[in-house]
């Protein structure tokens, strides 16, 4: 069985979070005109990735223009549901095809770097936070947890993501192997070379494709009032993209891409799955759960919990 699946290689519309809403609700459709049946979007397309940002942060103290840059940054981000999702499942809709799509999530008064799955009849389907925000990334996203380790259904496999340097966690990675993910999306910030061996290495570890969209990103994308500590004039290249496609058997389909902004597409042949499964399946006949057993713990962490008649009771919010 034959899809076509697009990624799309594109940069946040600086911190005008409804300007990005309808470049992606255009690209979008473009994938639809191209006769995609799922497409991806970088990490962090909507609301931003602040690429040279550290918020007025330094040990022991924080500054006051730090803190409205944060605002500023936090006021970006989107609820979960809301009316930005409800515009980009309606996209989805008519396009007639699943999405998979990085957003800012805004949540009390954190914000997580989330990856969004929209269904061809336009619902939210489901989401992730990100576990382990990298590095400087802790100082504005917070953590993820085991509730949203989340894969939905298509026609042809679970669908799922994984989002940047959560790709360099086995046991993320094995978690997402065990509920069975044909098509690995990942999201990312990371446009070095070497991320192209790593996601070949993921579709050949986990004998799914892997679609892998980065952002193409110039200093004029980066919000005009957020300080940034990268040596760049206005052209100049803060992330050059490299998103890429692959197959199961770890073989190049589309991309890396460094040219710029664009959508790279191939034709998925589902059955290499399970051609590639015949001599490896890391959760079946290549496993040694007598030896080696991962368990996960994918209840929500919340930390107020409500206790009524001596049962405690957890406040969940959307889980997707």
């Amino acid at each position: 069985m034959l899809i076509k699946a697009c990624v799309v290689q594109a940069a946040t519309v600086g911190s005008n979070t409804s300007a990005t809403i309808d470049k992606a609700v255009s690209l979008i459709l473009e994938c639809g005109t191209r006769g995609a049946q799922l497409a991806v979007f970088p990490e962090a397309f909507i609301g931003g990735y602040p690429h040279g940002a550290r918020f007025g942060c330094y040990l022991g103290g924080r500054t006051d223009k730090g803190r409205d840059e944060y605002a500023a940054y936090f006021e970006s981000a989107i609820n979960v549901p809301g009316k930005e999702t409800a515009v980009l499942g309606e996209a989805a809709r008519e396009a007639k095809m699943f999405v998979t799509i990085g957003v800012i999530e805004r949540d009390g008064g954190t914000v997580y770097c989330t990856a969004l799955f929209f269904g061809p009849d336009g619902s939210l389907l489901g989401k992730h936070r990100k576990l382990m925000p990298t590095a400087l990334e802790r100082l504005c996203w917070g953590f993820g947890d085991g509730s949203t380790l989340t894969t939905v259904d298509t026609p042809w496999g679970k669908m799922g993501a994984v989002i940047c340097w959560e790709n360099y966690m086995p046991m993320m990675r094995m978690a997402m192997y065990g509920q069975g993910i044909a098509l690995y999306c990942a999201p990312t910030a990371d446009d070095r070379e070497v991320w192209t061996a790593t996601m070949r290495h993921v579709a050949l570890e986990g004998r799914c494709f892997v679609l892998s969209s980065c952002q193409f990103m110039t200093r004029a994308n980066f919000p005009a009032g957020m300080h940034n500590h990268v040596d760049a004039e206005e052209g100049d290249v803060l992330m050059r993209g490299g998103s890429v496609i692959v197959d199961p058997l770890g073989r190049v389909l589309a991309g890396p891409d460094y040219s710029g902004e664009t959508i790279l597409t191939a034709d998925l042949d589902m059955r290499q799955i399970a051609r590639g499964k015949f001599d490896f399946d890391v959760v079946g006949h290549y496993a040694r759960p007598d030896i080696f057993r991962l368990e996960i713990d994918t209840s929500p962490k919340q930390a107020v919990q409500a206790q009524k008649g001596g049962a405690m009771k957890q406040q969940q919010r959307f889980n997707g």
